[in-house]
């Protein structure tokens, strides 16, 4: 794994991939994945930054398959409409990139079906659209489901007593749980398949301290955490770099299922792909199955 870089990405030519949102990280994995020769949907809720995000590939890599789909994870009508889509336009799926996300929203907000945000579209609508693509991703060639993580999620916890945070909103702590939530969907999602015999495999990775607009997007950059973003520049590695765990993981032969990647150095902060520290209570069975029985009856999408 030294020095694991887009470059070894193994020839995937002939592999299809669907990469959820159109900047930053998820911008950057599909690029990574379409010059290597990938067929590539990337996804999100914004159609002009998606032609955006699908012609900076196109000028980037001559002849790349490349494809933008419409859809907002904050609303589990647009998951099952594009995961329609999905259905009739492909007859497998290789990739599944869970990589789209919001972060930190200062004022409590809601999904459009009634989920604390960052929760609702961070997890509960990857958790969705992951259902919806299981048939495809069962009929794929090895493959796999990389969920995106934070080390924010080394601090979360599972509230099940207030899940949409409606009693007591804290920004970090509705973020911490949404990426914690995430982290434990790959493990058990793994986990299913290899009991089930899904055919896929599960896995997770965090992009360390990386420059996206994720907080500009968010907060706004005249925030003081936008405004840190952006004077602060200089502390925090290229998307590029922070893109690397998620597409070791979606490609690496060494990749393993269940398995979690982050940046090696500086306490996972920054650096090349390397097998990250899974959280204590990322691995408690008993919050994984009730995380997910409380996930199949929010979202009415049974994954089994």
């Amino acid at each position: 794994m030294a020095k694991w870089n887009a470059g070894d990405i193994p020839d995937q030519h002939g592999r299809t991939a669907i990469v959820t949102g159109t900047g930053g990280l998820g911008l950057e994995t599909a690029l990574a994945l379409a010059r290597a020769g990938c067929d590539v949907t990337i996804a999100g809720r914004d159609p002009q930054k998606g032609a955006d995000a699908v012609s900076h590939i196109e000028r980037a890599v001559p002849g790349a398959t490349v494809h933008f789909g419409k859809l907002d994870l904050a609303d589990l009508s647009s998951v099952a409409a594009f995961a329609k889509q999905m259905e009739n336009e492909k007859r497998s799926l290789d990739l599944l990139v869970n990589n789209a996300g919001v972060m930190l929203p200062p004022q409590r907000q809601e999904t459009r079906d009634g989920f604390e945000l960052q929760f609702g579209t961070n997890y509960l609508g990857h958790f969705a659209l992951t259902a919806r693509l299981k048939s495809l991703l069962s009929k794929g060639k090895d493959a796999r489901v990389v969920a995106l993580s934070s080390l924010a999620a080394n601090g979360g916890r599972i509230g099940f007593d207030d899940i949409n945070l409606q009693k007591n909103y804290r920004p970090m702590a509705g973020y911490s749980q949404s990426k914690l939530a995430c982290l434990m969907f790959a493990l058990e999602l793994d986990s299913r398949s290899r009991t089930a015999g899904w055919g896929f495999s599960g896995m997770a990775a965090h992009p360390g301290v990386s420059r996206t607009d994720l907080v500009h997007n968010t907060l706004g950059r005249r925030s003081l955490a936008g405004l840190a973003r952006s004077l602060l520049w200089f502390l925090l590695q290229p998307a590029s770099q922070g893109a690397l765990p998620s597409l070791y993981a979606a490609t690496s032969v060494q990749a393993e299922g269940g398995g979690y990647y982050g940046p090696d150095r500086f306490r996972e902060t920054r650096g090349h792909p390397h097998p990250a520290r899974i959280p204590p209570q990322a691995l408690d069975p008993v919050v994984r199955r009730r995380l997910w029985e409380i996930s199949e009856r929010m979202t009415e999408v049974a994954l089994r």
